[in-house]
């Protein structure tokens, strides 16, 4: 019997009795003392959950699987604590608890997407999007779900002070079951790459076209197989970066293929590979090193063959000379574009441009904030976006596309969704932990000889700061053949951005190196 009930009978002239009474109010008292042991209960769910979370998957989820999960944990979620609690309440105070939870969770996780919240610049609103609005996106939209029918469930069964939704309350169900079901729909949406077809539209008899994932360092890395004759000679690219995907550049243009089998890398850390970054100790130049042979040495068994032709652009440059510095007997020879040789002093000079440029334009607080930082390197890894990002305003060409670059390359079967997000990310987190570790390496000190054929692809184009260090070497350079290719029509990424001329100089290196 309500209050309400009780005016009524008064009003009426039929008074309730004392024990009537004191039931009304042992009742009211004990729906409330549900009603906060039921929000006890769900709060403590969803600390736990959160915790839990935490020490599972501490970046959020990597995988496609891992975002599957995280709705289906997310709606599970929520249904047990409006259950328990029989309130909407419990949807509030559980996103807040898990949220509070997870961040505490995984407080000792390196990376900027982890990392305090920084939204002053670009790179810190694309850490925030793909970090923490992507996780808790997956966990808190589900849980709401799950929490509005988790109440109408407790109050279908008479559960004391539980609430019942009314017409906005099944709205909201309704918006949010298509929400939840979308996401997961667009989350499951399969990665693959197409077979080679000839002038049949028939796959062409002897091709190979395969997304597949190889164990390297002890960690399961992805790999872009493509070649229109699975017996050609290997060709490995290596991604620049640290922290770059290559997959949407390499399928852009389908030259290569034509005359290679040719082998892009998602390396640890990176776009399908991301889930593979921790433990980020572990993650060092020596490691990279050893994966890159590694890797070399499964292509070799797999295809039958002695050496292959080993590629690499801008961070991938400095690291295919050093693995062929240390096995020079597996491979044809080195091709390098957009070739590095000293981070800082790359970055100083690309710090010493970006300021003249900035204080041509009269861009006053640009030039505020790179006098401030000073020259690289920097301790924080987002400082890096004002004296890098600039490249393409103070060294602009007309050859220039921006759909050859990320995030435009993202955008490729061959990524599923939770593969476009990694790419972000790894763009920050991997970059965070890598670049630091190869500060020290100077290829005109460290390898100022190597014992195979070399090629340097270099971009007309090509900023200073990379071009002045990459000709130095080149000069210092002891090979048993060296030679230098300039690409009128480029600047750091000559492969990607005249890749039928780089599939004309490849088979031209092919018939200079490739024996008979």
């Amino acid at each position: 019997m309500g209050a309400g009930a009780i005016g009524t009978e008064a009003r009426a002239g039929v008074l309730p009795t004392t024990p009537e009474i004191e039931e009304h109010v042992d009742r009211e008292r004990t729906s409330r003392m549900d009603r906060w042991v039921g929000l006890g209960a769900a709060t403590a769910l969803a600390l736990g959950t959160g915790f839990l979370a935490a020490w599972l998957m501490p970046r959020g989820p990597a995988t496609t699987a891992e975002a599957i999960g995280w709705l289906v944990a997310g709606l599970l979620l929520g249904l047990v604590m409006g259950a328990i609690s029989g309130t909407r309440w419990s949807i509030l105070l559980g996103a807040v608890a898990f949220t509070a939870a997870f961040e505490l969770g995984r407080a000792g996780t390196y990376g900027p997407t982890v990392d305090a919240v920084q939204l002053g610049s670009i790179y810190g609103i694309i850490a925030f999007v793909v970090g923490r609005l992507l996780t808790y996106t997956l966990a808190l939209l589900p849980l709401a779900l799950g929490g509005l029918v988790g109440v109408a469930i407790a109050a279908r069964r008479h559960r004391l002070g539980a609430t019942r939704p009314g017409v906005l309350g099944w709205v909201g169900v309704l918006v949010l079951s298509v929400c939840v079901v979308g996401l997961g729909l667009l989350f499951l949406r399969p990665a693959g790459t197409p077979a080679i077809l000839g002038a049949d539209g028939e796959p062409v008899p002897g091709s190979i076209a395969e997304l597949t994932s190889v164990r390297l360092g002890g960690h399961e890395q992805a790999l872009l197989i493509r070649g229109r004759d699975a017996a050609a000679p290997v060709f490995l690219h290596l991604a620049g970066g640290p922290g770059g995907t290559d997959l949407g550049a390499m399928r852009g243009d389908t030259s290569l293929e034509q005359d290679f089998v040719v082998v892009t890398w998602d390396q640890r850390g990176t776009g399908k590979s991301y889930d593979a970054l921790d433990p980020t100790d572990t993650l060092t130049l020596e490691q990279m090193v050893a994966d890159t042979i590694e890797l070399t040495e499964y292509l070799r068994e797999r295809f039958d063959e002695e050496r292959i032709y080993l590629h690499g652009n801008s961070w991938g440059s400095l690291l295919g000379v050093l693995a062929v510095d240390a096995r020079p007997d597996l491979y044809h020879a080195w091709i390098g574009s957009g070739q590095m040789v000293n981070p800082p002093g790359t970055d100083r000079m690309f710090w010493e441009d970006t300021v003249d440029w900035a204080e041509a334009q009269g861009d006053t607080a640009l030039v505020a904030t790179l006098v401030e930082n000073g020259p690289p390197p920097y301790a924080d890894i987002l400082a890096y976006e004002a004296a890098l990002s600039h490249e393409h305003d103070w060294n602009p060409y007309p050859e220039f596309d921006n759909d050859g670059e990320m995030p435009a390359t993202l955008f490729v079967p061959e990524n599923t969704l939770m593969d476009q997000f990694n790419g972000l990310r790894a763009f920050l987190d991997t970059f965070a932990v890598l670049y630091p570790r190869i500060q020290e390496v100077d290829l005109r000190q460290d390898t100022a000889q190597l014992e195979v054929p070399v090629y340097i692809v270099a971009g007309e184009h090509e900023a200073r700061g990379r071009a002045v260090l990459a000709d130095e070497w080149f000069e210092l350079l002891d090979a048993p053949s060296k030679e230098r290719i300039v690409f009128e029509g480029s600047g750091h990424r000559p492969s990607f951005e005249e890749p039928g001329r780089f599939a004309q100089l490849m088979r031209r290196v092919r018939d200079e190196t490739y024996p008979a």
